[in-house]
């Protein structure tokens, strides 16, 4: 197989080393998905060189529940999203539910480059 027909991969996340002991992969599309929880669960100041990188959902998760919040946080990813990912994905729906100590993040989206389309769920835990 040349260089050229070779499936795109990218380096996977969290960083790990595969079975062979070498750095692990991701398929793009999961790259992809990575990429967005990174986005999601990253609370900003966090990223000592882009430290207005992220949502900081975690945040907020014993935060008062209330339709206002809900409203809130769907635009911050949603702006979250677009600022660092718009190149990668088109967002096609989200909802954003704070149940105790857990936030979940349903996204419907399209990789841009695949034009895959995912439905994914991302679960954010409050540190203990």
């Amino acid at each position: 197989m040349s260089p050229r027909t070779r499936p795109r991969t990218d380096i996977a996340f969290p960083f790990r080393a595969d079975r062979r002991g070498r750095t692990a992969h991701a398929r793009h599309d999961e790259h992809v998905r990575d990429l967005i929880e990174q986005v999601l669960f990253t609370s900003p100041g966090e990223r000592v060189m882009r430290p207005d990188f992220g949502c900081g959902l975690l945040d907020l998760v014993f935060a008062p529940n209330s339709p206002e919040l809900t409203s809130t946080l769907e635009l911050s990813v949603q702006a979250s999203l677009q600022r660092w990912l718009g190149d990668l994905i088109d967002v096609e729906a989200l909802d954003v539910v704070s149940e105790d100590n857990v936030i979940r993040v349903y996204l419907s989206y399209a990789v841009r480059s695949t034009g895959t389309r995912r439905d994914d769920v991302f679960e954010g835990r409050a540190a203990a």
